[in-house]
């Protein structure tokens, strides 16, 4: 956990020139075990965000430092505010045709000082070279001040990374579900389980098939990598002080 820097500042803070912007939370830490590439894109994040309570009690048991959660929907909602404020550009990549005609007439609504366009890729695990290039040639066209990418984990994040300099656009979020969230698709969990950290348990309870590995087995995993961290640290730490005091 200690290898990924992670955001631990308003979001108001963040630079307004070209910035990718991801978010962590248990499941993508369990994924990036497995998939370096993966690992890589979180690593080099220009800003990462901690999408859970899980990220937030890891860091301050490892390191003692305190994190405020940040949900790719807070993400969402500041930047379309910002946009509004100042008249910006928001394109959306990824999910259905459907959905993303619901999130631009609400965003119309919601939003109307901003400028909103998107592109739906062909759904599959990955695409090909025709498959990016229209993608890039439909954003670049546009050059958004704000970029999301609504395609799952991992998939969003290697390809933003992996087109970060084709890319022209200003802060490039990979959000997930906020797609389904905004559009009323999926709705979003009240706002006291929110609060109390329960939103992932109000997911698991609207799709258990598909999201009971993710929750029952993945948070348990998470835990164990995190004490596993916690106490090779300790250990690798106080060995180096016995051999000090040996040695010098």
């Amino acid at each position: 956990m200690q290898q990924f820097d992670i955001f631990n500042q308003p979001l108001k803070e963040i630079k307004t020139n070209k910035t990718l912007i991801n978010t962590i939370n248990a499941y993508c830490f369990n994924l990036a075990k497995k998939d370096p590439l993966y690992l890589e894109a979180l690593i080099n994040s220009d800003v990462l965000l901690p999408d859970g309570v899980s990220i937030t009690w890891a860091m301050k048991w490892l390191t003692g430092q305190k994190l405020r959660k940040i949900a790719g929907m807070d993400l969402f909602y500041y930047e379309m505010e910002r946009l509004q404020r100042n008249g910006g550009k928001c394109f959306f990549l990824g999910s259905t045709e459907t959905i993303l005609n619901k999130i631009k007439e609400r965003a119309s609504i919601d939003y109307p000082n901003i400028k909103v366009d998107f592109y739906s890729p062909p759904f599959k695990s990955e695409f090909t070279a025709e498959d990016t290039t229209a993608m890039l040639e439909s954003i670049n066209a546009f050059q958004p001040d704000v970029l999301m990418i609504g395609m799952t984990a991992p998939k969003q994040e290697k390809w933003a990374y992996q087109h970060f300099n084709q890319l022209q656009a200003g802060h490039i979020c990979c959000v997930g579900a906020v797609f389904d969230f905004y559009a009323g698709t999926i709705k979003r969990a009240p706002k006291w389980m929110i609060y109390c950290g329960l939103e992932w348990l109000h997911r698991l309870l609207k799709e258990p098939k598909r999201l009971w590995k993710r929750y029952l087995i993945g948070n348990n995993q998470f835990i164990w990598h995190i004490i596993k961290e916690k106490f090779y640290t300790y250990n690798l730490s106080t060995l180096k002080e016995i051999m000090r005091s040996i040695f010098y």
